[in-house]
């Protein structure tokens, strides 16, 4: 499996940015190099119930100053139905799911910004504070 970009979202505020080889939603953990690391073998081991969210990106400094479209483009339909997340912390996420089941420990979002620099978001159901289809 390829290394993919990855940013890491704790709970607590702490951000890690770096290479995953192993992201599985159905794994208890998971691993990361961090993208600065001197080391190619250096990682370090994440425990998914720490975390809000793992954002799947397309490059690790993305664009400060971008301002997120929260509105799906007139005339486009993504795949799965849309949905409205606001995380614990008062960060909203809109964008289309395929799998949303509030028993799971979370689920894949799609952003509807299609100029983001997020590319998916695994989601973190302890993490969240709401869903809404929308």
């Amino acid at each position: 499996m390829e290394p993919i970009k990855i940013v890491v979202r704790y709970t607590d505020g702490r951000t890690i940015k770096g290479y995953t080889q192993n992201f599985l939603p159905n794994k208890p953990s998971f691993h990361v190099r961090p993208f600065d690391a001197a080391n190619i073998n250096e990682s370090a081991e994440i425990q998914i119930n720490d975390l809000k969210a793992v954002f799947f990106v397309q490059d690790f400094t993305g664009n400060p100053g971008y301002k997120e479209n929260k509105q799906l483009p007139e005339g486009k339909k993504p795949p799965g139905r849309m949905v409205e997340v606001t995380f614990k912390d008062g960060e909203v996420m809109i964008g289309s799911t395929m799998g949303y089941d509030p028993k799971r420990p979370g689920f894949f979002i799609f952003p509807i910004d299609p100029l983001g620099n997020n590319l998916r978001a695994y989601i973190v159901a302890q993490a969240v504070n709401n869903v809404r289809y929308v």
